[in-house]
């Protein structure tokens, strides 16, 4: 009788699940919840992984996520030719959705198969409210405000005054890593520049860059000139190719009132590309080089109120040379 209770007793203990073995098991056994992974997954790319345990394949979807999203977006939008740019960048956003999205179904799917989960001691709602706040509301952020600020940013045209060259609608990406000590990007003559409005210092505008530090910039009639030479030889129309230093651009061209005027030390003397319909340093003043944020480079999307304008997607915006 004494074997066979043993042996039942046996039996019994070794069909248990881990949940059932003690009153310490219970606390440290648990099911993972598919719903709540993949809904932490969604919330931040890797957090579901750290709810079901996978410290690095946790970090490593948090990396690849961000670096999808931030630098490859950066890398597209400075580097890449502007014929590349629309394909390239539609691929970039499609790679970063599908990081997200396999993050969420990978989360869901391991959770999922967690029928009994052994707790680790460092999995508590602290943690794990840390780690939120860290990677979601500072890390990130930190990231791209960087990358807005020093690199690259984007910016709508609300006005006509850089037709033809930038249209009302247009969404263009800025190269900011401009007129900085050992930037790469110096400002020159015909840069289409975004900059501090004198008037308002809360508002960016965007105007070409005419005149540097200590030129002579000079109009009379239709005739616009740097330092003594005329920017287009061809004033008849309304249409007209200005050139300096080897770089060309498009204008608007306009009837000027005659003015001649020397550029400050540390300003620049700037023009609507649109000139009979342009605030510019004719209004409000030359701008001082500290107020120089950036160079518009070429535009990612454009919309107005006759739909998107697909033939404007990619176009360059820096002078030909």
């Amino acid at each position: 009788m004494n074997d066979k209770s043993e042996l039942k007793r046996y039996e019994s203990s070794a069909t248990e699940s881990p949940a059932s073995k003690s009153p310490d098991a219970q606390v440290r056994y648990i099911r993972r919840a598919p719903a709540i992974a993949a809904l932490m997954s969604t919330a931040l790319p890797g957090f579901g992984q750290l709810y079901n345990g996978q410290v690095n394949r946790a970090i490593w979807f948090f990396l690849i996520f961000s670096l999808v999203t931030v630098p490859l977006v950066v890398l597209v939008a400075k580097y890449l030719p502007a014929a590349m740019m629309i394909g390239v960048l539609a691929v970039s956003v499609l790679l970063a959705l599908a990081v997200w999205l396999w993050g969420i179904i990978d989360a869901w799917r391991v959770a999922r198969r967690s029928s009994h989960y052994r707790i680790k001691p460092w999995q508590t709602a602290g943690l794990y409210t840390t780690v939120l706040l860290l990677c979601g509301f500072l890390v990130l952020p930190s990231v791209w405000s960087y990358v807005r600020n020093h690199q690259l940013q984007a910016f709508r045209t609300p006005s006509g005054s850089m037709m033809p060259t930038v249209q009302p609608g247009d969404f263009i990406w800025a190269n900011m890593n401009y007129n900085c000590p050992n930037c790469r990007s110096e400002v020159k003559r015909g840069d289409v520049a975004i900059f501090v409005y004198p008037n308002n210092r809360t508002r960016h505008y965007i105007k070409r860059i005419i005149g540097l530090p200590g030129d002579t910039v000079s109009a009379e009639g239709r005739v616009l000139s740097i330092n003594g030479e005329a920017l287009s030889l061809d004033t008849t129309g309304s249409i007209v190719e200005e050139q300096m230093e080897n770089r060309k651009w498009i204008v608007n061209a306009g009837d000027y009132e005659d003015f001649s005027l020397m550029v400050k030390p540390g300003h620049v003397f700037v023009l609507g590309d649109n000139r009979n319909k342009s605030n510019d340093s004719r209004m409000f003043g030359q701008v001082p080089l500290a107020d120089v944020l950036g160079r518009a480079r070429q535009i990612w999307f454009s919309r107005n109120e006759n739909g998107v304008q697909w033939g404007r997607l990619g176009l360059s915006l820096l002078p030909e040379e």
